[in-house]
C-alpha cells in the first residue's frame, strides 16, 4: 500500500531519536492524527502509542525503522503531506486545507486555588526544567475545575514536536504529581510557528 505522507531523512532521524527514549519493551509507533483546523490550516496530534494500539481504524505505513499509525478520518486530510526539519524544529507540509477554520475557544478557570498552585509549583520545579533544554517554556493560564491550560514559549512554541512534548512529557509530570488533574490543553498560539495546532490530551 502507498504511503500517505512522506518523512525526510532528517526528520526521520530526529523523531527515532526520541521514539527509542519512549519506555517499554513492545514496539512504538508515532500516532499523527488532524484534530481540528487552526487559522485555515490543520491541526495536528503526535504522539507515541503501542504499535498494539493498531486496530481496523488506523492506516499503518512503515518509513525504514519507523511506524506510522494515521486514524482513517485523517488518512485524506494528510495525503501528499510530509514531514522535514524546519527552523523551529519538526514541521509538516501539508498541500491540503480545510474548508472551515472555527476559532479556538478561550480557555476559562482561574490562576487562584490548591489546583492552580499544585499546577504551577510543579511547572516551577519539575517541567520548566525539563523542557529548558530544548529552550522551551510553560507556563500555566488557568485551571477550570480539573482541567489545566498551558502555553508553551521559546523552543517549543510553534514546534511541530510540541504535542509529542506535552503528552509524552509534561502531561505525564503533572498527572503523576497531581491526581486530581485529569486534563491538559495546550492553547498556545503556534500560529507564530511552523505547525499551528491546537491539541487537548485527557486522561
Amino acid at each position: 500500500m502507498e504511503n500517505v505522507l512522506s518523512v525526510a531523512t532528517e526528520a526521520l532521524g530526529m523523531i527515532i531519536g526520541l521514539r527509542d527514549q519512549e519506555p517499554g519493551e513492545s514496539e512504538v509507533a508515532l500516532l499523527i492524527e488532524v484534530t481540528g483546523t487552526r487559522q485555515g490550516q490543520y491541526a495536528y496530534e503526535l504522539a507515541f502509542v503501542p504499535i498494539d494500539d493498531e486496530d481496523e481504524g488506523h492506516h499503518l505505513e512503515r518509513h525504514g525503522d519507523l511506524a506510522i499509525l494515521i486514524p482513517q478520518q485523517s488518512v485524506e486530510p494528510l495525503r501528499g503531506a510530509s514531514l522535514s526539519i524546519g527552523p523551529d524544529g519538526l514541521a509538516m507540509d501539508n498541500p491540503n486545507r480545510p474548508l472551515a477554520s472555527p476559532a479556538m475557544a478561550a480557555p476559562q478557570g482561574t490562576l487562584e486555588g490548591p489546583l492552580a498552585e499544585q499546577v504551577s509549583q510543579v511547572i516551577a520545579e519539575a517541567v520548566n526544567p525539563a523542557i529548558a533544554a530544548h529552550g522551551g517554556r510553560a507556563e500555566l493560564v488557568s485551571v477550570d475545575g480539573t482541567i489545566a491550560y498551558l502555553k508553551l514559549s521559546g523552543g517549543c512554541q510553534g514546534c511541530g514536536m510540541a504535542a509529542v512534548t506535552l503528552k509524552q512529557g509534561i502531561e505525564r509530570i503533572l498527572k503523576e504529581s497531581i491526581s486530581e488533574l485529569s486534563e491538559v490543553v495546550d492553547v498556545t498560539d503556534h500560529a507564530s510557528g511552523s505547525d499551528p495546532y491546537f491539541q487537548s490530551s485527557k486522561k
